[in-house]
């Protein structure tokens, strides 16, 4: 049964406060409240439960190593599900998914996408000329190198929303520029 996050939050403020009995207990609780939510995170992404006790440990030390950015005025429970969120992603994108389907039932679907019409280079390279340079190399660090906004801008000394807005307008370009090719 999960422990209520009043008394868990009231735990650790006590904990943070230097209590280090406190700290301990604080941590066991958490444990407890944590494993059921882990176990019923696992299970929804249709993996086994088996690893909740390894995700469980790593969202414990995350909250160890950042327990100073809780704020003590808000509830306790939705700092610890972020955390744990975080860790249980982090765990199913180091395992991987590896979901079985068998190809015969989509066998008329992959011949009608195969026989669609596909974008040839020479045409992407007509669609990317109505772009600027910046937006250009905006494009294609983005979405071919796959480089976030906060990287393009610190390669173009841009802020990270101005790179967001530049991709968005030279996206929208794009589309435009396509569109009136298929006309």
């Amino acid at each position: 049964m999960s422990e209520p996050a009043s008394d868990l939050s009231e735990i650790m403020r006590a904990a943070n406060g230097g209590d280090a009995q406190a700290y301990r207990h604080a941590l066991t609780r958490i444990a407890g409240w944590l494993r059921p939510i882990v176990r019923r995170g696992l299970a929804g992404a249709g993996r086994s439960i088996d690893d909740a006790e390894d995700i469980v440990q790593e969202t414990l030390l995350s909250i160890h190593l950042k327990r100073q950015t809780w704020d003590a005025e808000k509830p306790i429970e939705p700092w610890l599900r972020a955390i744990a969120r975080h860790k249980l992603i982090d765990h199913l994108r180091r395992k991987g998914v590896h979901d079985h389907l068998d190809i015969d039932v989509f066998s008329e679907t992959l011949s009608a996408e195969a026989e669609q019409p596909t974008l040839a280079a020479f045409e992407r390279d007509d669609l990317m000329a109505c772009l600027a340079p910046r937006q250009k190399e905006i494009v294609s660090g983005v979405s071919i190198e796959g480089l976030s906004a906060r990287e393009m801008g610190e390669r173009l000394g841009m802020s990270e929303g101005a790179v967001r807005v530049a991709l968005h307008r030279a996206l929208k370009l794009l589309a435009e520029a396509y569109r009136r090719s298929e006309a």
